[in-house]
């Protein structure tokens, strides 16, 4: 996910991995059934059975040792996704499939001191803040202007605060220092639309509904020179109050820089299927700099690095071509993804009829999360066939007696630049930052007001915080969807067929961002 960093975005910010709304976390599916245009029932057991915990963790464990000897880290532009890289290939080979690799550059944002934020006048106060990703650099010191703030907040999305450029008064005479709540657009749109209103500097504090309260570090989505930080809801509501007492100043120091640095993604695909018909399987490869990434995302790399061994040991024939793809730099905006999606001409585009993505499927404090196709839940569908892949997984979850929740397609992953082209897409995700509701903890245990993943884009990130529950089960659905699809003789439409569509012009900009 996206760096708050970034499952992994926030299609808004970079919390990347996708978010329920609040309405959405209480309406739990247990059973779902196949919309009508579902592909074949597909028998699915020894496959299942031949994709194990045990093969998922055995990958882990190199991804581990990988970090280990790196620095602690395997984000994209260091040795250790290199070295990543070099396992996942070697992985790859053994299991028959046609490998190929695709490098390509991006900027990589580095932190060189951590920011600091005080209040100047009418008091002075020092904040707890931090630097968001692609922030400029620089010492401003300024007077403190609210942007369209929503107090106190609604449920969520309330706040649009900064989403247009309508929102910005004239900036004072002098540096200005835009306060700008978190809610609804990316962040990069906020940050753009205070520097092209004439503020010298931004602060953006968390919305303040349950599970966006703490101190939040975004993803700019791009390179920009307003230097940028971050405030918990409690301080951004503190610092909010004071400016409506009368005039502010503040100052906002950051130091970073960005380098372009060059890295790759990693294909594996079978040598069987009908090339005219391509699944493609994605997991980002990358953690963020800050930690190895053994959930974010090396559970989704394990998981589909398992599932394309036991193509091999189990003669799998496919009916359609399948693509397993490891994406590089998903943590730096979905560059890796974004970077393949545009780089595809027309024809290799309609080849492509479906995209499965899984990001996070080990969190410790899990739920089972089904990418929302039909957007029944979410209010936002994928593309036609999305509403068929969900299908397919809560179709496999309820035969098991298993509960799931849907997820929005937000944004917040890899599956963003294939649904802006309008490829079928849908996937799984055990949560990231986000926090367990009451209910959710009543069907599938675990601590509710806890985060599904505390160790979210941080250094505990590691073999140790895995749930092999959360493996196993989002495993096995995995396996159970990707084989479908590869073995199934009915498309997604009414009529039976696959996707047989002149490619859209491409107009996915990239990168999405958190919200």
């Amino acid at each position: 996910m996206h760096p708050s960093s970034s499952g992994h975005f926030d299609m808004g910010g970079y919390v990347r991995k996708a978010a329920i709304s609040v309405a959405a976390a209480l309406a739990l599916v247990v059973v779902s059934a196949a919309p009508a245009a579902a592909v074949d029932n597909v028998n699915s057991k020894k496959f299942r059975d031949a994709v194990t915990v045990g093969g998922i963790l055995s990958h882990e464990r190199v991804l581990q040792r990988i970090a280990n000897q790196n620095g602690g880290t395997r984000a994209s532009g260091t040795p250790g996704f290199d070295a990543s890289a070099a396992y996942v290939k070697d992985t790859l080979k053994a299991a028959g499939l046609k490998v190929s690799q695709q490098p390509f550059t991006f900027p990589l944002f580095h932190e060189l001191a951590p920011a600091v934020l005080t209040q100047d006048s009418p008091n002075q106060v020092s904040y707890e803040t931090a630097t968001y990703q692609y922030s400029g650099s620089g010492t401003v010191t300024g007077t403190v202007v609210p942007i369209d703030v929503v107090l106190p907040p609604t449920p969520a999305p309330s706040s649009t605060s900064g989403c247009e450029a309508t929102d910005f008064p004239a900036a004072p005479a002098g540096p200005a220092i835009a306060l700008i709540q978190r809610g609804t657009c990316t962040f990069g749109t906020k940050v753009v639309n205070a520097a092209a209103a004439g503020y010298d500097a931004v602060v953006i504090f968390n919305e303040g509904q349950p599970g966006r309260t703490d101190l939040f570090v975004g993803d700019i989505g791009q390179v920009v020179d307003t230097p940028t930080v971050g405030l918990s809801f409690a301080d951004g509501n503190s610092l909010y109050a004071a400016t409506q007492a009368g005039p502010v100043t503040a100052t906002v120091t950051t130091s970073t820089f960005v380098e372009t640095k060059t890295t790759s993604n990693v294909f594996g695909e079978t040598t069987g299927g009908d090339a005219n018909k391509v699944i493609v399987v994605g997991a980002h490869l990358d953690s963020v700099q800050e930690g190895p990434g053994i959930n974010d995302n090396g559970s989704g790399t394990a998981t589909i690095l398992e599932i394309a061994e036991q193509f091999k040991a189990l003669k799998v024939k496919p009916k359609q071509k399948v693509r397993f793809a490891f994406w590089g730099a998903e943590e730096g905006g979905l560059l890796g993804s974004e970077h393949y999606v545009n780089t595809l001409s027309d024809a290799q585009l309609g080849k492509i009829y479906a995209n499965l993505n899984f990001d996070m499927v080990g969190s410790p404090n899990y739920v089972r999360f089904v990418y929302d196709g039909d957007g029944s839940a979410t209010g936002t569908s994928g593309p036609a066939g999305s509403a068929e892949i969900e299908g397919i997984f809560n179709d496999y979850f309820g035969k098991q007696g298993l509960a799931t929740d849907p997820t929005a397609f937000d944004g917040r992953s890899d599956y963003g630049p294939f649904i802006a082209v309008g490829i079928p897409a849908g996937g799984l995700f055990s949560g990231a930052e986000g926090e367990k509701t009451p209910e959710q903890a009543a069907v599938y245990g675990g601590t509710a007001g806890a985060a599904y993943d505390v160790c979210y884009h941080q250094a505990c990130d590691t073999i140790n915080n895995l749930n092999t529950s959360a493996l196993n089960e989002l495993g096995d659905a995995a396996a159970h969807a990707v084989y479908t699809l590869a073995l199934t003789k009915t498309g997604f439409f009414p009529d039976g067929s696959f996707a047989k569509r002149k490619a859209p012009e491409l107009t996915y900009k990239g990168p999405y961002a958190v919200r």
